[in-house]
């Protein structure tokens, strides 16, 4: 029997224990816009990510034990980890002018819409 514990060890990475949340969304229709918010209770703001590629929407951040200064945690029932979702945007949205705050743990996204193109006629030329 061959002892290959090293050779595994080495080539194994250290991989995040922490859980990643889904953070519940509600979402909001007006005349000019789609607003979204998002619990995320715990987050740092220094770590929100969100991002636009395309239509896809994500957003991410990572929540740590807090304690206001001069205060030490005894108890959390809030667990460190970190928070993801992902979301289609229709067409119909304007992802150069998102809107996006951070505050008292909810992130609020507005999402302005574009107006529609009418429908065109095309002409046909004969070939």
């Amino acid at each position: 029997m061959t002892d290959n514990s090293s050779a595994a060890t080495a080539q194994t990475e250290t991989v995040s224990q922490a859980p990643t949340f889904l953070p519940p969304a509600d979402i909001y229709e007006t005349k000019d816009a789609v607003v979204m918010l998002l619990e995320m209770p715990g987050a740092d703001p220094q770590s929100l990510n969100v991002t636009l590629d395309k239509r896809t929407l994500t957003i991410a951040a990572s929540a740590k034990p807090f304690a206001p200064q001069g205060y030490t945690l005894v108890h959390a029932e809030y667990e460190d980890g970190n928070y993801e979702r992902v979301f289609t945007l229709s067409e119909l949205v304007d992802g150069d002018r998102i809107d996006a705050e951070f505050k008292d743990g909810v992130l609020r996204l507005t999402l302005p819409k574009t107006t529609p193109s009418p429908a065109k006629k095309i002409n046909v030329r004969a070939a």
